[in-house]
């Protein structure tokens, strides 16, 4: 009989890992208040400038994701874009996510300074879908002056195939390198 010690374990998981495969995804936990979460989607104190900063701190782009409870599209997100292992492993390097409940009555402080319950910042920023993702862009100067629907890169709608969503996260990921539209990013990426 052959005895495995933990050191063995440790050197076959680096084994493993060195080898490209990736461990088994945390799945998405369920709060007590019935929504889904990703284990790596962030805290807040919905301070939504604070939130920015920190992600450009850490060299990562902020997005805002709006749920609601019982919502199939959502839940659907999280089972399967977010299951595979390429878009989760590519959103959480680039990108600081914020949850929030489109019909919710927390406060939250947005980008400009104003306090809003959630389903009012929904309204404010017109989001009428769930899930719907919005990207905002790398800084935030002069953001008091522009619309709400125009101070975002882009939004995600509604539900995403996993390959479009992931081309989702990608353009906004390098949208400040010269990439003017998702159609013109769609289209280097074909060509």
């Amino acid at each position: 009989m052959v005895k495995t010690s933990r050191r063995d374990l440790l050197i076959g998981a680096a084994a493993t890992m060195s080898l490209g495969v990736l461990p088994a995804r945390a799945m998405p936990v369920m709060t007590d208040d019935g929504y889904y979460r990703e284990t790596w989607f962030i805290e807040s104190f919905l301070e939504l400038a604070d939130d920015h900063a920190a992600a450009k701190t850490k060299g990562k782009r902020f997005a805002v994701m709006w749920e609601l409870k019982g919502c199939p599209y959502c839940k659907e997100t999280h089972f399967v874009n977010f299951a595979r292992p390429d878009i989760s492993k590519f959103v959480q390097e680039n990108f600081e996510i914020l949850p929030l409940n489109v019909i919710g009555s927390r406060k939250v402080t947005d980008v400009d300074g104003e306090e809003l319950s959630e389903k009012q910042l929904a309204a404010k920023y017109g989001v009428k879908f769930t899930p719907t993702i919005q990207f905002f862009p790398t800084s935030l100067d002069g953001i008091k002056a522009v619309p709400p629907i125009e101070r975002e890169v882009i939004r995600i709608p509604g539900y995403l195939k996993p390959d479009d969503f992931l081309d989702v996260f990608r353009f906004v990921q390098q949208r400040d390198t010269g990439v003017k539209s998702f159609r013109e990013f769609l289209k280097t990426r074909s060509g």
